[in-house]
C-alpha cells in the first residue's frame, strides 16, 4: 500500500484463494475498549491480546478506536519529544501479532508534520496508513492545535473487500465517505473518540443512518471507552447496513469486543452483515446520565491512584447524590462521609445524613465545626470588632468545612470530592476555598432540577431507597445562618435552570431571554451573576461532562472584561 499523505491508494493485503473462499466473508472485530492516555506500551499490550483472542474466534480485521495507541485526548503529551520514539517501540509490540489485520489509532509523526492517523498493520509490517482530514476545532476539541489536515483516501483490499477508512469527525463531514465510495469502497470501518453527552447516541445513529443509506454503504463505527479527566467515552460502538439499519450494537459505557461478519450476496453482489440475535439494553437519558457521572468518578480516582474518596455529607440533595454516585463507582469500602455540623445545621440533616450513611453502609463520622470556627472569629476580632456580621462569617464556616475534608486527605490520601451543581456553580452560590476545596466535582455539569430527577431515578433502583425521602422533599438550604433557603437570594431552580440553560448551552443574549417570556429584572439579575463568577469557576474542580455545553475547556470567557448585557447604545 503507498505510504503518500496526498495520493488515495488502494492495494490488497492478501487475496482468498478460491471464490468459494469470499463467499465464507470477513469477520471484522469492533474493540470497544478504554485505553489509557499517555500509557503508549501498555496500551499496545493491550491491543496484542485482543488481536489475539480476537483471532482465535476467527476474526479476520480487529479496529481499536482513535488514537488508542496514545489514549483520547493526549493534548499537550503530542508535544512531547520522545512520543515519536515511543509509539515505534510500541509498534515493535504490535508487530508480534500473527494472521490478523489491526486497525490502530495512533499519533503519525513525519518531516511533513503530526497526523491523527490509523495504521494498517498485518503480519510483521505497517502496510500502510491514512491521516484524518476533518480536525474538529469546537467544544472540547482543539485538534487544530496538534494535528496536520491530512489529504488522502485510503482503500484495501481484503478476502475480496475494499475497505475504505474515516477517523471520528470525517464521518460527520459528508466529502471524505462520498470520495471513498466514488473510488471504489464497498464498507466503511471509522475509527472514533466520541465522548458522550446527553442525547449524543441518538445523534450518531441518526448520522450513520444518513451516511449509509445515501452512499448505498455499510458502516464499522468503532468508539471508545471509559472516563478520562472531565470527558466519558460511552462506546456503543455500532454497524449499520447499506440500508441504515443497526446490525451490530455493542453496549453503552462497557468495554466489549462486538463481532461481524460481511460479506457478498452470491445474487446481487452486494455486501450483507450478519446480525446480532438481541440488541443491548437501551438507557433511557436519566440512566444514561446516571451511568455518566459513575463512570467519569471511577474511571477519575482510580487511574490517579486514589485510595478512596472523602464526601462532606450535608443532609442535602446534591451531597446526598454524590454519596450514591461515589458508591456506585468505587464501592461503599472506599467511600467516606463526614458530617461537619455547627449551630445552623438542622437536627433532620443530622438525621438523613446518618441514615443515608448506614443505609450504603459506608464509613461515617460527625466532625462538629463549632471550635474551628470560633477560633477563626477569636484570630479575626480585632479587625472585624466595628463590623456588621455578613457573608463572610458564613463563607468561615464552609471554609472550616473545607479545611478539614482537604486535611483528612492529605492524611489518609482520599480525594475530596466536591458537591456543587451546574446551577450553583453558574450563579456563584458557592464559597471558594469551602465547599469548593477539593479535586472532583461530580455535579458540576448537573443542573439543579436534574440532580432531583437523579436523585428519584436512583431511589427506583432498589426497594429501599438509598436517599432519605425527606432529602428530596424539603426546600434546598446551605444552612449557614438561621431559616435560610436557597430560593432567599436566587429564583425557584425550575425558572433558574430553564434561564441557564439560554444563556449557557444555547448562547442566548439578555434581550432574547427576556423576549422568551422571563422577567427582565430577574434575567438582568441571573445573567450578572454568571458573568461576574468566572473567576470562581476557573478555580472550580473539574467535574463530568453531560451537557452540550460544559464549564471548563468547551466555556471560556474573560475573567476581566466590560462587555454589557444590554446592547450598548451610543
Amino acid at each position: 500500500m503507498s505510504q503518500s499523505t496526498s495520493q488515495s491508494s488502494s492495494q490488497p493485503i492478501s487475496q482468498p484463494t478460491s471464490q468459494a473462499d469470499s463467499m465464507v466473508g470477513l469477520k471484522i472485530a469492533v474493540a470497544q475498549q478504554q485505553f489509557i492516555v499517555g500509557d503508549v506500551i501498555n496500551n499496545a499490550k493491550k491491543m496484542v491480546e485482543l488481536a489475539k483472542d480476537a483471532r482465535d474466534k476467527g476474526a479476520n480485521i480487529i479496529v481499536f478506536s482513535e488514537l488508542s495507541l496514545l489514549g483520547y485526548p493526549p493534548e499537550d503529551l503530542l508535544l512531547r519529544p520522545s512520543l515519536a520514539s515511543r509509539v515505534k517501540l510500541a509498534f515493535e509490540l504490535l508487530y508480534t501479532v500473527k494472521d490478523i489485520v489491526m486497525l490502530v489509532g495512533y499519533p503519525h509523526i513525519d518531516p511533513n508534520g503530526t497526523f491523527n492517523s490509523v495504521a494498517i498493520i498485518h503480519n510483521g509490517q505497517q502496510k500502510g496508513f491514512y491521516h484524518k482530514q476533518c480536525l474538529p476545532n469546537y467544544g472540547v476539541f482543539d485538534e487544530r492545535r496538534y494535528f496536520n489536515t491530512g489529504h488522502n483516501q485510503v482503500l484495501f483490499d481484503y478476502q475480496g473487500l475494499t475497505i475504505g477508512l474515516l477517523i471520528c469527525e470525517d464521518l460527520w463531514q459528508d466529502a471524505p465517505i462520498r470520495a471513498l465510495k466514488e473510488k471504489g469502497a464497498e464498507i466503511i470501518i471509522s475509527l472514533n473518540a466520541s465522548p458522550f453527552e446527553q442525547n449524543k447516541q441518538e445523534q450518531r445513529k441518526a448520522l450513520l443512518k444518513s451516511r449509509a443509506t445515501e452512499h448505498n454503504i455499510p458502516i464499522v463505527y468503532a468508539n471508545s471507552v471509559g472516563g478520562q479527566d472531565d470527558l466519558v467515552f460511552d462506546g456503543g460502538s455500532m454497524v449499520v447496513n447499506a440500508q441504515g439499519k443497526i446490525v451490530q450494537e455493542a453496549p453503552r459505557f462497557l468495554q466489549h469486543t462486538l463481532y461481524v461478519v460481511a460479506r457478498h450476496d452470491a445474487q446481487s453482489g452486494q455486501v450483507i452483515l450478519s446480525e446480532q440475535r438481541k440488541s443491548p439494553l437501551a438507557l433511557s437519558q436519566i440512566a444514561e446520565t446516571y451511568q455518566a457521572l459513575v463512570v467519569g468518578l471511577r474511571d477519575y480516582v482510580n487511574h490517579s491512584g486514589f485510595k478512596g474518596v472523602l464526601v462532606g455529607l450535608s443532609g442535602g440533595i446534591d451531597s446526598a447524590l454524590t454519596l450514591c454516585i461515589a458508591v456506585d463507582a468505587l464501592g461503599a469500602d472506599k467511600v467516606y462521609a463526614v458530617m461537619m455540623p455547627y449551630e445552623y445545621t438542622s437536627q433532620i440533616s443530622l438525621q438523613d445524613a446518618q441514615a443515608q450513611a448506614h443505609r450504603l453502609n459506608v464509613s461515617y463520622t460527625v466532625c462538629p465545626i463549632h471550635a474551628a470556627v470560633e477560633g477563626m472569629r477569636h484570630t479575626l476580632e480585632p479587625m472585624f470588632s466595628n463590623t456588621t456580621a455578613d457573608t463572610t462569617e458564613e463563607n468561615i464556616q464552609a471554609r472550616a468545612r473545607g479545611m478539614i475534608l482537604m486535611a483528612l486527605s492529605n492524611k489518609f490520601g482520599h480525594l475530596v470530592i466536591t458537591t456543587g451543581n451546574k446551577s450553583e456553580m453558574a450563579v456563584g452560590y458557592a464559597t471558594l476555598y469551602g465547599d469548593m476545596a477539593g479535586g472532583f466535582d461530580v455535579l458540576k455539569d448537573v443542573y439543579k432540577t436534574q440532580v432531583y430527577a437523579l436523585a428519584n431515578y436512583r431511589n427506583r433502583l432498589e426497594e429501599t431507597p438509598v436517599i432519605p425521602e425527606r432529602v428530596i422533599t424539603r426546600p434546598p438550604s446551605a444552612e449557614l445562618r438561621p431559616d435560610q433557603k436557597d430560593q432567599d437570594s436566587l429564583p425557584d431552580y425550575d425558572t433558574l435552570d430553564k434561564m441557564l440553560e439560554l444563556y449557557i448551552d444555547r448562547d442566548f443574549g439578555y434581550d432574547a431571554i427576556v423576549e422568551a417570556g422571563y422577567d427582565k429584572d430577574v434575567v438582568k439579575k441571573v445573567l450578572s451573576m454568571v458573568d461576574r463568577n468566572e473567576y470562581k469557576r476557573r478555580q472550580a474542580a473539574i467535574g463530568t461532562k453531560i451537557t452540550h455545553r460544559a464549564f471548563g475547556r468547551e466555556r471560556r470567557y474573560p475573567l476581566v472584561n466590560h462587555w454589557s448585557l444590554e446592547f450598548p447604545k451610543l
